[in-house]
């Protein structure tokens, strides 16, 4: 696995975390940092860094995209890796959108339910698919 795979399933375990705990990530990943049990990849630190700051805005692109399923009903993993997924696609440079969208399936494989890829994947997809009109 690479580094950045791992930075992946590490801001995905900290957003999931701090979903669960209704806390804010970002206070999440200063209280890990600060007990020493934060990430030791910069990129994972970018990633929830990056989710808490755009939010907002993620959120209204998932609730949009996913038909049928209001952010409430889906499982948190799917939400989290949307999150993370879309993240990417529309702030990070330096990751291809194939590949934002593969480390997203592969992780929801590993750690969701079976319908879940190809709902994660159709998600991402079209997000990709509308980057040009999307960024802002």
């Amino acid at each position: 696995m690479s580094a950045r795979s791992k930075a992946r399933k590490r801001a995905l375990d900290l957003l999931y975390a701090a979903e669960i705990r209704r806390r804010s990530a970002a206070e999440w990943l200063d209280e890990q940092v600060a007990s020493g049990e934060g990430p030791t990849n910069g990129y994972t630190t970018t990633l929830v860094s990056g989710v808490e700051e755009h939010r907002e805005r993620i959120d209204q692109l998932i609730s949009s995209y996913s038909r049928d399923w209001s952010l409430e009903r889906m499982p948190a993993v799917d939400r989290n890796l949307l999150r993370l997924g879309i993240f990417e696609i529309l702030y990070v440079d330096d990751v291809p959108d194939a590949v934002a969208v593969s480390e997203a399936v592969n992780l929801v494989r590993d750690l969701s339910t079976d319908e879940s890829p190809a709902f994660v994947n159709g998600v991402l997809g079209n997000i990709v698919r509308d980057k040009a009109q999307l960024i802002r």
